[in-house]
């Protein structure tokens, strides 16, 4: 039965910051569609809610979470390795609500250490979650919002492209720009195709924001608490874009604190600190490269390879 709510989508939504993403945007009317490996008996869950960071945190404790607050969710188990997985994913919740209006694709597996300390199973891992977890969600979708008129919006978690990003963490930020560079291009194909209620947008932390990853960080060192932020300030900004126009965002890659500063008019962001009174440290650039060159509307001839008749060629 089609949802008269929009219908949002977030893929990796079990704990941590999608966790919060997916209550906020259910506290602010939307319905929701919780995505992630891990499933449990989540009326068997004790104490409820559980800790937001821990296992015991999956899309079905978020899910009854959501509903017992008075909104509307459904938790999907989805394994983003598996395209099969993915595509029942998305034809679920269409089945279910009879549209998607906004997909956040917030799954990823991380590394972070040199080339030579990164095994090519991690490696292989990372670009399936990542980047091609990311490519195959939206191929999955991309059917379905063509049947609603081509008007839903993306938002993925990926970084700004600049070159300190990939310094002790190349294998990670492979697949992390990758997905950056999916959305620069798609948004470049939604606007030459005339799609103007189209718009995909890349989010990325301007602090490091509390999460499962962070309280293992905490365990050697306690003072690194101080420059954690509470992962309410993604949501936040996450909910900022989709209620921005599109000509705005539509190919955007920011961080979560540069986009409420720039586009929300906020200047005191004390209340995401999770130690009250500490101010985190910033660990992007003040300042990123501009990616555009002098000669950005002149490609060239434009080669399609679906209109080109290759034979037995493997191109």
């Amino acid at each position: 039965m089609a949802s008269k709510q929009q219908v949002a989508l977030v893929v990796g939504a079990s704990r941590g910051i999608g966790r919060q993403v997916a209550i906020d945007l259910a506290k602010n009317g939307y319905t929701m569609v919780v995505a992630a490996k891990s499933t449990s008996d989540a009326y068997a869950t004790k104490p409820f809610p559980p800790d937001p960071n821990s296992q015991q945190s999956t899309v079905s404790t978020v899910a009854r979470e959501i509903k017992e607050a008075g909104g509307q969710a459904t938790a999907i188990a989805v394994d983003t390795r598996d395209l099969e997985s993915v595509q029942r994913m998305v034809d679920e919740t269409v089945k279910l609500y009879g549209h998607i209006d906004v997909l956040v694709y917030n799954s990823g597996a991380i590394w972070w250490a040199s080339v030579e300390n990164t095994p090519m199973k991690r490696f292989q891992l990372m670009q399936r979650i990542n980047v091609e977890g990311l490519y195959g969600t939206i191929q999955a979708a991309l059917p379905h919002f063509k049947n609603q008129g081509w008007k839903a919006r993306i938002i993925t978690v990926s970084p700004p492209i600049y070159s300190r990003f990939f310094r002790g963490k190349t294998a990670y930020a492979m697949g992390k720009v990758g997905m950056s560079v999916l959305t620069k291009g798609l948004a470049m194909d939604w606007e030459r195709e005339g799609k103007i209620d189209m718009a995909i947008t890349s989010i990325w932390p301007a602090s490091s924001i509390e999460s499962a990853a962070t309280l293992k960080i905490q365990q050697t060192d306690p003072e690194s608490v101080k420059d954690l932020r509470k992962p309410a300030i993604y949501s936040d900004a996450i909910l900022a874009m989709l209620r921005a126009p599109v000509a705005d965002v539509n190919g955007l890659i920011d961080t979560d604190e540069d986009f409420l500063r720039t586009h929300e008019g906020v200047t005191d962001f004390k209340k995401y600190s999770v130690v009250p009174g500490a101010t985190p440290r910033r660990i992007m650039p003040a300042r990123f490269p501009d990616l555009t060159v002098a000669e950005q509307a002149d490609e060239g001839r434009r080669t399609d390879s679906t209109k080109i008749t290759c034979g037995e060629s493997k191109l």
